[in-house]
């Protein structure tokens, strides 16, 4: 069940907030990211002091708390929305012309990691703000219940990833109930966070399987099989309807080149190519996911 996210408080006092963790609870149990922006100093009269926070929510609203006014509102929002793009954590400084002219920084500059704002308040206070993306956790939908599968399935959730596996029903006794089991080979169950989609039938409803992993535009997806069989596979997805765009986006064999032999080693380089796609746009910063 969704709960609804409360209205903007850009107004509110400070002693109005004191729901901000309930309210950060009840979006990571929905999957639902969100921003915390926190302000972490000071300088001179400013709206809002070290330590107050504010959410703020995927439409780019304020859903609680309080980070000062019209002041950082803008700039604040602006780096939000950059963060639920790229999942990076931003440090934004908000300070009068002077105090910018005298760094020799201009405003929307970054430097050493801090991005920089104009404050064009009467107060010419300094703000510095924390602003820290919470993200769902991405999810990796498996077809197939072969060795590879399943050793995917054991290892995927140890680095982050929800696991759904889709399969004929009589092969799902072998996951464990973490996962959420389909019977049968339905189109790629998206959710909040990015997907991620591993073919790994190895001949039990290879053809099903990949046409059923094309029809969400996930992030990627990778066939456990040998070039010449996926190729094979691709020539009848044609005869199917499937465009050569959509079958392009197969990648196969699924997994970096490790020498892996066995299933689990197999399942390993594979989840060592889905960590280096996810964090292909992201640079070394810390993200915190649900």
């Amino acid at each position: 069940m969704k709960h609804s996210i409360p209205g903007s408080h850009s107004n509110a006092a400070p002693e109005l907030t004191s729901d901000l963790s309930s309210l950060m609870s009840r979006l990571k149990e929905d999957s639902q990211p969100f921003v915390l922006a926190t302000v972490v100093r000071t300088i001179s009269v400013t709206a809002a002091k070290a330590g107050a926070k504010a959410v703020i929510a995927a439409d780019g609203s304020i859903a609680a708390g309080w980070i000062g006014g019209g002041c950082a509102r803008a700039a604040v929002l602006k780096a939000a929305r950059a963060s639920f793009e790229d999942g990076e954590t931003r440090l934004i400084s908000i300070r009068p012309e002077e105090l910018l002219d005298e760094l020799g920084v201009s405003p929307g500059e970054e430097r050493e990691g801090v991005h920089f704002a104009k404050n064009m308040c009467p107060s010419q206070g300094t703000m510095d703000i924390f602003i820290e993306p919470v993200l769902p956790r991405p999810s990796l939908v498996i077809y197939g219940a072969s060795p590879v599968a399943q050793a995917l399935a054991a290892q995927a959730p140890t680095i982050g990833f929800d696991i759904t596996v889709c399969a004929q029903g009589e092969d799902l006794a072998p996951f464990e109930t973490s996962a959420r089991l389909i019977d049968g080979f339905v189109d790629a169950p998206a959710g909040n966070g990015e997907t991620y989609v591993i073919v790994s039938t190895q001949g039990r409803g290879d053809l099903a399987a990949l046409a059923a992993a094309l029809a969400t535009p996930v992030r990627h997806v990778g066939f456990v099989g040998s070039r010449r069989k996926l190729a094979a596979l691709m020539v009848k997805l044609l005869e199917k309807g499937l465009s050569e765009k959509d079958i392009g986006r197969i990648k196969g064999p699924a997994g970096l080149d490790l020498g892996a032999i066995t299933p689990e080693e197999i399942a390993l380089s594979i989840l060592a190519e889905l960590l280096m796609i996810r964090r292909s746009n992201q640079r070394q910063t810390t993200i915190h996911h649900l």
